[in-house]
């Protein structure tokens, strides 16, 4: 939850809702085991496969271990 007068304590969460919302299509789920299963392949292309440009164009899994690497 946001403090009083600071939107940037959100600015992460609404922006991986933001892709979200963009990149998965609910319309065509037809039970809730189908919604389940879209929002788990895409929370693990999110933190496993997905490049970032604020992370040295890595994923969050590289990134970290980069990290720990160093």
């Amino acid at each position: 939850m946001s403090r009083k007068g600071n939107c940037l304590d959100n600015a992460p969460m609404e922006s991986f809702f933001g892709h979200f919302k963009d990149e998965i299509d609910a319309t065509t789920c037809k039970t809730v085991a189908e919604l389940r299963w879209e929002i788990g392949n895409y929370m693990e292309y999110y933190n496993s496969t997905r490049y970032q440009w604020g992370l040295k164009k890595m994923t969050p899994e590289q990134y970290r271990g980069d990290l720990l690497a160093a």
